[in-house]
This record gives C-alpha cells, structure tokens and sequence, in this order.
C-alpha cells in the first residue's frame, strides 16, 4: 500500500501505545514460566503477534481478550514443535526464541520473512553451541534459516554483542539450565536493550552478576514465577511524535510515558532539547514543542531505532548534524543508513553516508515518491518529513507500519496530519 502525505499543521495529545521491547520480553518470561501470567495494555502489533505465535509453538497456551494477553507457561519446558516455526518480520522474535527452544530436547527449525533471511544471527549460533545446545544456519551462513538442538547446559562463552538481541536471548534462557553461566561480551551495542531485559529479571528475582557488560555470571537451576503486569509505552514509537513536533513548531502532549523506564529512546527528548525543542517532563505526561533546531553531533549507538526519525529532524536543523557510532542500524529490517541518504537525497536532503552513521546538513525538502523499503521506521520517518515540506509525499510499503504501531496513521489523523492509505 501506498501512503500519501501531505503539509500540515500539527499538534494535539497522543497516547502512546505499549512498548514492543516490553511486551516480546513479557511474553517470553510468561512462556518460559510456570502458571498463569496477565500482560496489560500489550503492543497489539505484527512484531508482538509473531512472539505470540512462537511461545504457543513452543507450548504456552495464550489467550488475547480485553486488552490483555493471558498466558499459561511451559515451566522452561518447550515443546518440540511439528513443523517449522515462522517469526515473521520480528528479529526480537527469532533471537529470544533460538535460546528458549535449546531448553528443550527436540530440534526447531526457524524462519521468518525475506528481511528475517538476510538478517546474522552467527554469534548467538557461535554461542549457544558453546553452551551445550546445537545451532546452525541451514544454509551454513549465520542467517535464518536456523536449526536449534538441546539440551543447553550452560557454561562458559564469548559473544559478540552486535545487536544487544543475542546477549538478551541468552539472559532469558540461562537461568533455566542446569549449570552456572558466565557470558564474556567482546563488544555490546544497544545496551539500554540489554538494560530492559535485566530490569525483566530483577523483576523476577533473578541471581545475576553485570561487571559493567563486560562479563556477565547467571546463576543455574532458577525459574520464572507467573505475574500480572502492565506494559510501559514505547519511547520508539514515541519518537516520531518527538520529531514532528520539533520540526513543525506544533505542540505535542505524550501520555503514557515513564521516564524511569530503561528504554533507551527516551533520551531522544535530551537531544531534541539541547538541539532546540522545548520539552516539559510532568509525572504523567511530556510536552514538546518546536522552537528551531541547531545541528549537532549525536552518539546513536544506544539508540539505533531512533536513526531514521533523527535523519529527518537533522534536514530541518540549522548547520550539520553528524549521526554517528550506528553501524548496528545497517542489521535492522533495512540498512537503515543507506536506506535513509537514499530516500531523503530523493527529496532533496544535503546528506551523506558513513560507515557508521549519517551527515545531514540543513535542507529544503520536496514532496516526491519515495520507498518505505518494507521498513517500519523508515516509512514513518519519511512521513514525518511529508508532514512538513510543500508537494505530495507518497510512500510504498506502507502497510509496514503494522509491525510496531499499527495505529500510527490513525493517531497522526487525530492530531491534523493529512495522511491516508491507498491501495497499489
């Protein structure tokens, strides 16, 4: 589908909907438990729906009513499941999976989609070997599809943290196996991810030791107990809620946030306010407002997901804004660097590619056909821009959005955005 985006004057209060990274965890621990576990307001979405699916293939009995998903866990068991397991367009998904399905006895075979195909998952194979499992790409190289033999037993291992995705599939899985565990990090990107899973954990009453990610020891033969909790929303989505309103001069009220929530995105409102933006932190909501952006060099390691929304805030700020230390952004759905110089050089930014990152220098935008290349973020990004330059935006693979915030274009319409789907 195509998404058609016109100039507008934006503003109004958005309720944010719940954190992807949260409700995939949430359901994993509920899976891997014992019991009956209840996860309010969860993200509803393609990302959440495929996790749903992969815990039911593994042997959680899962029910969505209400706003809520109810979950009865395999107690660290998982079925050996009778066919091949598809994890859709969801990373997070295949890689928490690899770990819980080596708990099991049996083999499981993932996949997901053409973008899931080409995405590496050699490190956590490398590692879950090392641990006592079996795994290994079926086509010998590091993508899915992959085959995941158990028992893992634990032990010692090296990883190499190029997504946090591996470190936090491990940690959920560990504590399940019967020995202790030790995980030395070789490097580690996207460590407020890992952070989430830890706070999951801490919530558990997990025995762990974190020696600054450089090593990190989890204590064998411990379980997760059932609980009811309600899902944080999600500073990702969030974010271009941030940016459309730190470009356009509107004001924005975001509801349903909690800044002491570890989700590294929150630190998108920092930036936008030291690059000019007015943020106003209440206990229960945060308002920003445009006031003119000034370019700035931003360190995107910890938060990758925000690169495609920030590219777009980088053409509206005065001067050069360098977006650097995000090679890991190239391993998302998309090369989300090049994907971004691509498609806003289309409409006519003053932007270049890094190895790591993006340089934009400020630019003046034109509506023009441009591709969401199947990617989430990168179609909601290009729509923020659409919102704010003259002519007609029109993006393909719209229908992407699904995967995190299916409700985006609805949320975007109640606030004056003129934004519609068409058919292709």
């Amino acid at each position: 589908m195509y998404l058609k985006v016109m100039k507008s004057e934006t503003g109004g209060i958005v309720h944010i909907p719940g954190s992807k990274s949260h409700t995939i965890r949430a359901l994993f621990i509920a899976g891997l438990a014992g019991g009956v576990s209840e996860i309010l307001n969860p993200l509803i979405s393609s990302d959440a729906l495929s996790a749903v699916e992969v815990c039911k293939a593994l042997g959680a009995e899962i029910q969505a009513f209400d706003g809520k998903f109810t979950v009865k866990g395999f107690n660290g068991v998982p079925n050996t499941p009778s066919d091949v397991i598809n994890t859709g367009n969801s990373g997070t998904t295949i890689n928490f999976a690899a770990s819980a399905a080596a708990l099991g006895e049996g083999c499981t075979v993932f996949t997901g989609d053409g973008q899931i195909r080409s995405r590496p998952m050699g490190p956590l194979l490398e590692a879950l070997n090392n641990l006592g499992a079996q795994a290994f790409s079926t086509r010998g190289t590091g993508v899915p599809p992959i085959v995941i033999k158990g028992r893992l037993k634990g032990g010692y291992t090296g990883l190499d943290g190029i997504t946090s995705q591996y470190l936090s599939s491990l940690l959920l899985s560990l504590p399940m196996c019967l020995k202790d565990s030790e995980i030395a990090l070789t490097r580690l990107y996207e460590v407020p991810y890992a952070e989430i899973t830890l706070w999951w954990l801490d919530k558990q009453g997990i025995k762990y030791q974190n020696n600054g990610f450089k090593t990190i020891s989890i204590q064998g033969g411990q379980s997760y107990k059932p609980f009811k909790t309600s899902i944080p929303g999600d500073f990702s989505s969030a974010t271009f809620f941030m940016v459309l309103a730190a470009i356009s001069g509107g004001e924005f009220v975001l509801k349903n946030l909690d800044m002491t929530d570890p989700q590294g995105d929150k630190l998108v409102l920092s930036i936008l306010r030291d690059m000019g933006a007015r943020v106003d932190i209440a206990s229960d909501y945060i308002v920003i407002k445009g006031n003119g952006l000034k370019g700035r060099e931003i360190d995107m390691n910890s938060i990758p997901d925000a690169l495609p929304a920030m590219a777009v805030a980088a053409c509206f700020a005065q001067g050069e804004t360098r977006l650097v230390n995000v090679p890991q952004a190239r391993l998302k759905e998309t090369d989300r660097i090049h994907v971004m110089c691509t498609e806003l050089s289309k409409m006519g930014a003053d932007i270049t590619e890094l190895a790591d990152g993006l340089v934009v220098r400020e630019s003046r935008l034109k509506g023009c056909r441009v591709s969401g290349h199947c990617d989430h973020r990168v179609v909601m990004a290009l729509s923020v821009a659409g919102l704010n330059i003259e002519g007609e935006t029109v993006i393909d693979t719209a229908e992407a959005v699904n995967v995190t915030f299916p409700e985006f274009i609805k949320y975007m319409n109640t606030c004056k955005a003129s934004m519609r789907l068409m058919e292709d």
